[in-house]
């Protein structure tokens, strides 16, 4: 007799049964990750011609970042609830339309408060998006070529970030600022089509939970102090006492009804150290570039153009060394090489910490590329190991858990390089000193996920 499948109602988080590998919905997750990450970094470098073009102070303008940053943070574990309940079809549509929408709004802003309005709400949808990447590329293909295919957004999201600078340079050299939000729309709509011909029609929409946003405001809140006081504690550590409210905040979310569900996800998947474990790389491997930028800007004279193509070094390693890694995590096991590439990204940061004025640009490119194939090894697999793990229905908190870490990690890098450079002159014993704790952060994923998959499961 055949076996049904239980009935649920949607298709988002169930296990693929249909023996079709639909490799178009995985390359779209990479696209979206591509330009989710992209928004977040190229939106910065236009900050200054931000501020001149619609006349407001620096501070102002910021919030052109921040705006984005602060709801997509907030909302990726409410957003992960509602997405283990409606289709992957019909969310996909409304997050990638509406995240085009919105960068058109910010590309028309004729002033700073539209601006700011218009990025607010495309952090929402942008919460969605991050949450939706790696779910549709584990659900789009069969469970034993998984691995392969996370490695493809996790790869193409990271290249977005590092890439994010060099296309924000050449939009406002040739362009203007309003250029840098009309640059994802081509990457988006080529999304939307292929979301609406391959992507199977199951599931619906509904209204989120009235407590969701409850839910937002206390992890947003949360983030909010610990970025708060590691931007300012640079200038007097007594801020850093502005990160303590993060504690209740977060046992008070964990008690209501949103945070136990992820609570208990992540107690079931035994993922938790697979979570700490992104959320340490990137915060070493974000802390790490924003140093190298300020050396090689500073104290070496650098243009930008010059320092964009040392730069690109990373995201090239990471990429020539992601489709590896999917194919080892497939063949191999997800784990280990998940590991090796932690043990890699750490030893290339290694290499960088004396880094000094006598080293070359091809010194510093070649050690980076060492790091980002690291990334690119363990990218894919760490999102495979979390995905494989996750109860059945539940692949959607998991991967927001996921994503929160990695979001958390690329935000607390450069505070914690900022921090860092306490130690002494950013030119010399400050970038040291930094780029080593960049290196400590990073190689404590290494035993976090040597340990994993230790104990037996219940």
């Amino acid at each position: 007799m055949r076996a049904q499948r239980p009935s649920a109602t949607n298709d988002l988080t169930d296990h693929q049964v249909e023996p079709v590998d639909r490799w178009s919905l995985v390359v779209a997750a990479g696209m979206l990750s591509f330009v989710a990450m992209l928004d977040m970094n190229v939106v910065n470098l236009a900050l200054t011609d931000l501020a001149s073009g619609l006349h407001v102070s620096a501070g102002v303008a910021q919030w052109a970042a921040l705006g984005y940053q602060l709801p997509l943070v907030a909302l990726l574990l409410p957003a992960g609830r509602w997405l283990d309940q409606v289709g992957t079809r019909s969310a996909l549509l409304l997050a990638v339309s509406c995240f085009a929408a919105c960068s058109v709004l910010a590309a028309l802003a004729p002033w700073a408060s539209w601006l700011i309005a218009a990025r607010l709400l495309q952090g929402v949808f942008g919460a969605v998006l991050f949450v939706l990447m790696p779910v549709l590329a584990a659900t789009s293909v069969r469970p034993e070529l998984r691995g392969r295919a996370m490695s493809v957004p996790a790869t193409l999201g990271p290249l977005g970030a590092v890439t994010g600078p060099v296309v924000g340079g050449l939009l406002l050299d040739h362009f203007g600022w309003r250029a840098v939000f009309l640059v994802k729309l081509p990457v988006c709509l080529a999304a939307v089509l292929i979301v609406h011909r391959h992507a199977p029609r199951r599931g619906g929409l509904r209204l989120p939970e009235r407590g969701s946003l409850g839910d937002a405001a206390l992890i947003g809140g949360a983030v909010a102090a610990v970025l708060l006081g590691l931007t300012l504690a640079p200038t007097a550590p007594a801020w850093l006492l502005l990160a303590l409210p993060a504690v209740p905040l977060v046992l008070r979310w964990l008690r209501r009804p949103g945070g136990r569900p992820v609570a208990e996800v992540l107690r079931a998947a035994r993922t938790t150290g697979v979570n700490a474990s992104v959320l340490a790389l990137a915060a070493g491997f974000a802390a790490c570039q924003y140093l190298l930028v300020q050396q090689l800007r500073g104290p070496r004279g650098e243009s930008a153009t010059a320092t964009a193509l040392t730069m690109l070094a990373f995201p090239l390693g990471m990429v020539l060394a992601g489709r590896v890694g999917g194919r080892l995590a497939d063949h191999w096991g997800a784990r280990p090489t998940a590991l090796t590439g932690a043990v890699v990204t750490t030893c290339g940061l290694a290499s960088l910490i004396p880094v000094g004025g006598d080293w070359s640009a091809l010194d510093i490119a070649v050690r980076l590329a060492v790091a980002g194939a690291g990334m690119g090894l363990n990218g894919g697999p760490t999102q495979a190991l979390v995905m494989t793990a996750a109860p059945p229905g539940k692949l959607a908190t998991a991967g927001s858990a996921v994503q929160l870490s990695r979001s958390l990690g690329f935000a607390l890098g450069p505070a914690l390089a900022t921090a860092a450079a306490l130690a002494g002159d950013r030119a010399t014993t400050g970038t040291h000193a930094g780029i080593a704790l960049a290196t400590v952060a990073a190689a404590t994923a290494v035993p976090l996920l040597a340990l994993h998959g230790r104990r037996p499961r219940a």
